[in-house]
């Protein structure tokens, strides 16, 4: 019988986060799975129902049921990590496994290379450490992030008649995604307004980050990490083109997997992606 997830509620500097549980098998060192941009803890119950282990999926703040950052304030990629361990330590787990799907991914090499000693394992899709960008660069990135503030307030959220076109809109996302996938997504990220439904996302998610680490500074982080650590990536997705295979050598213990698939393989088909976690967890 499949498992239904149960919603947990998590207090974290003054924000509520929210999430999804899956009890699994209760001796099997448990799970923190950490999702992508503008997507929600759904995109794990396909993987959950196939490893079989204490899972909890975090909505990032901004994201799913997840409280919001406070009003008119920049938001930043790097306080995702503290987070992680306000949720960490509620939940009263010491070590753990830890998994992130492309920005999740990025969140979880920021934790694991700040926080080694809690992370047991740690396996990454579709992404490795977060965006980089060059210090020559800063200027112009914090410059364009601030001119996107000043004008969020005249943009206004789609609204769509029904959820149906919502999952119409999802499916073209970062290469595409199967429409079982989409709509788990759409469940939900979307709530109901006046005129129909809209995304319940923070709208400043979409605006540039104020402040990126430079590729030097992700360096430091991933050389910190320590747990061994799977890295698996799509044929079609992001990794397909080899943007992470540089960073791969700064890992100290990887193994690394490419699977037929887009980016959010692990939502459209589990199963091979289930087999290697397990299979690396068993080791």
């Amino acid at each position: 019988m499949t498992e239904i997830p149960r919603e947990r509620r998590f207090s974290a500097f003054g924000q509520t986060l929210a999430g999804l549980q899956w009890d699994g098998d209760g001796e099997a060192l448990p799970v923190l799975a950490l999702h992508g941009w503008l997507d929600n803890a759904a995109s794990f119950q396909p993987l959950a129902e196939h490893l079989g282990r204490p899972l909890v999926a975090l909505d990032f703040a901004g994201h799913g049921h997840s409280d919001h950052r406070p009003p008119n304030q920049a938001t930043h990629y790097v306080d995702h990590v503290r987070d992680v361990l306000a949720v960490a330590n509620e939940l009263g787990w010491d070590r753990f496994i830890l998994v992130g799907h492309s920005m999740g991914a990025g969140v979880a090499c920021l934790f694991a290379g700040t926080f080694p000693e809690r992370v047991e394992r740690l396996v990454l899709i579709e992404g490795l450490g977060p965006p980089a960008t060059t210090g020559k660069d800063a200027p112009q990135t914090l410059r364009e992030a601030i001119d996107q503030m000043l004008t969020l307030g005249d943009k206004r959220k789609p609204v769509y008649e029904d959820p149906e076109q919502a999952v119409a809109a999802r499916l073209p996302a970062l290469g595409g995604l199967e429409e079982a996938s989409a709509r788990l997504l759409c469940e939900r990220g979307l709530e109901r307004v006046a005129d129909g439904w809209t995304w319940r996302t923070d709208a400043r998610l979409r605006l540039t980050s104020s402040l990126r680490l430079t590729e030097e500074q992700v360096e430091g982080f991933v050389r910190a990490i320590v747990a061994p650590t799977l890295l698996l990536m799509g044929e079609q997705g992001l990794g397909g083109d080899g943007r992470f295979d540089h960073r791969i050598d700064w890992l100290e213990d990887v193994t690394v997997g490419r699977l037929p698939g887009r980016h959010h393989l692990h939502m459209d088909d589990p199963a091979p992606v289930a087999a290697e976690i397990n299979a690396f967890l068993s080791r």
